[in-house]
C-alpha cells in the first residue's frame, strides 16, 4: 500500500520514540535490532532525524503542549503530539503534519478515540508558532540535573542545556595536517587541532573520507590520546577500544598499538576504519578484564561509564535512563583502573578517561586510585597540550571538559581524563 501523507517515516519515528520513552532502550540498540529496516534509506534517515529532534526537544514540546491538555493522554498519544509539535515548529507544512498524525492515531484500536484531540491540539500549536521561541531551553530530567547542578552550579548546567538543545557540529580528527583537512572539507581548525564543520551532510561524501585523511571524533574525545602522547615504537594498549578513534590516533603516532574490545561488531568497524585510513593495529575481540599480557609502555582506558557527557549527540540517554545503573559502572571503573595499571611496565603511564559529567566517574576515581596505589602519581605536565584552557585543569591533576565550554562554537562533549604514572 502506498504511503499516505508521508506516514511511514513518521510512524517509524514514533516507534523509536516509544522504544526510548516506554521501554528505556537507547536508539543504537533499537537501530541494531532493525527498528527501521523495513524503510527505504531516505525514509529511514528521515525517521531517525525526526526521533532525534523530538528527543532533543522533548521537555520543550511538553511545555508547549501543557496548556492544551486537561489531562495527560496515553504515552503513545503524547509521543504523537510531541512529534507533531517538533515537525510544525521546525517548518513542516502544518496541514500535512496534522493529517499524518491524526492518521497514525486513527490506525490503533486503543488510540483512535484520540483523533479529535490530536487534530485540535496540533492545529492550536500551528496557529501560534511564536510560542515555541518564547520557551526556555529543554531542561534535563531531575535525576540528572540535580547532581550536575551540585557539581558545576546552575549557570553552567543551564548553558549545557542550551548547547544540548541544538544539533551539534561535526568534528574530525586529521591523520596528519589539520589545515589541509579543514580547507578540503570547508571547516575550521579548533585550538586543540580537531577540525569542526557546522554542517556536514553525508559524512562519507566529504573530501578525504575515501582516502582516509581523517575520522569522525568529537574534539573532547581526541584529547585523551594527546595527554598520553604516544611515541613512535612504543607499546601502547587501548582497552575498550571501539569505536576506534583513539586507536587510530595512537597508530598515526606510529606507536605499536593493541586494541581490545568485547564487541565483535564494533571491532569490525575499528578494523574497517584502520584499513580506510591506512593505519595498523593489533585488533583483539576479548574481555578487557581477561587480558593479561603486560609490559606496555602506556595504556589508555576509556572506561564504560554513564555517557552523560555525550547527551548533545545522544539525546535519548537522559530520557531512557534514570541513573540506577551508575553505581555499578563506578565500581567497574575502579576495578578496571587497577587491572590497567597491572599491564604497565615500571614507570609506564595510564590515561584514564570517561565521557561523563559526574565527578564520581572522574575526579573521585583518580583520588581513590592514588589512595589505593602507593607510589602512583598524576602527571600534571601531560596536561600541557596545545589549545587546552588552564581553567579546565582540576585540583587532583586531571582535565575536566564540559558541553558549556566553547558554547559559542557548538560546545564539546563532557569528558574527564588524567594521566597516571607508575613507580619506576
Amino acid at each position: 500500500m502506498a504511503d499516505q501523507d508521508g506516514r511511514a517515516p513518521r510512524k517509524a519515528a514514533l516507534d523509536l520514540l516509544q522504544g526510548v520513552t516506554a521501554e528505556g532502550r537507547l536508539l543504537p540498540e533499537l537501530m541494531a535490532a532493525g527498528a527501521l529496516s523495513a524503510l527505504p534509506p531516505e525514509d529511514r534517515a528521515r525517521a531517525q532525524r525526526l526521533a532525534i529532534e523530538t528527543l532533543r526537544a522533548i521537555d520543550r514540546a511538553d511545555r508547549l503542549l501543557k496548556p492544551y491538555l486537561q489531562r495527560n493522554p496515553p504515552l503513545i498519544v503524547r509521543n504523537v503530539l510531541r512529534l507533531g509539535v517538533v515537525e510544525i515548529v521546525g517548518g513542516a507544512a502544518p496541514h500535512g503534519v496534522v493529517n499524518a498524525m491524526v492518521g497514525i492515531v486513527g490506525q490503533g484500536k486503543r488510540t483512535a478515540q484520540f483523533k479529535g484531540l490530536v487534530n485540535a491540539v496540533l492545529r492550536k500549536v500551528a496557529a501560534d508558532p511564536a510560542a515555541w521561541d518564547k520557551l526556555p531551553a529543554p531542561r534535563l530530567p531531575g535525576w540528572l540535573r540535580q547532581p550536575l547542578v551540585a557539581a558545576w552550579g546552575r549557570p553552567a548546567v543551564e548553558t549545557m542545556e542550551a548547547v544540548q538543545a541544538v544539533a551539534p557540529p561535526l568534528d574530525l580528527t586529521p591523520k596528519a595536517d589539520p589545515q589541509a583537512v579543514a580547507a578540503a572539507v570547508g571547516g575550521i581548525v579548533l585550538p586543540t587541532g580537531s577540525v569542526r564543520l557546522a554542517s556536514a551532510g553525508q559524512v562519507t561524501a566529504l573530501p578525504g573520507y575515501d582516502s582516509g585523511d581523517w575520522w569522525v571524533q568529537d574534539a573532547a574525545a581526541a584529547l585523551p590520546v594527546r595527554l598520553l602522547a604516544p611515541k613512535s615504537g612504543e607499546k601502547v594498549l587501548d582497552l575498550c577500544a571501539a569505536p576506534g578513534g583513539k586507536t587510530m590516533q595512537m597508530a598515526a603516532a606510529e606507536a605499536s598499538v593493541t586494541a581490545i574490545d568485547l564487541s565483535e561488531a564494533r571491532m569490525a568497524r575499528v578494523s574497517a576504519n584502520l584499513a580506510r585510513t591506512g593505519l595498523t593495529a593489533e585488533v583483539i575481540v576479548a574481555d578487557a578484564m581477561a587480558f593479561d599480557r603486560g609490559g606496555f609502555d602506556a595504556v589508555l582506558l576509556d572506561a564504560p561509564c554513564s555517557a552523560t557527557g555525550t547527551m548533545r549527540r545522544h539525546p535519548d540517554l537522559p530520557v531512557a535512563k534514570d541513573g540506577s545503573e551508575f553505581g555499578a559502572l563506578i565500581a567497574q571503573q575502579e576495578v578496571m583502573i587497577d587491572h590497567a595499571l597491572s599491564l604497565l611496565r615500571p614507570g609506564g603511564r595510564l590515561v584514564f578517561c570517561t565521557c561523563s559529567l559526574l565527578p564520581d566517574e572522574g575526579e573521585v576515581q583518580i583520588d581513590e586510585a592514588l589512595a589505593r596505589h602507593p607510589g602512583l602519581t598524576v602527571d600534571r605536565a601531560a596536561l600541557d597540550v596545545p589549545g587546552v584552557d588552564p581553567a579546565w585543569r582540576t585540583e587532583e591533576g586531571g582535565l575536566r571538559l564540559r558541553p558549556d565550554y566553547w558554547a559559542d562554537q557548538g560546545g564539546m562533549d563532557g569528558f574527564y581524563m588524567a594521566c597516571l604514572t607508575t613507580p619506576a
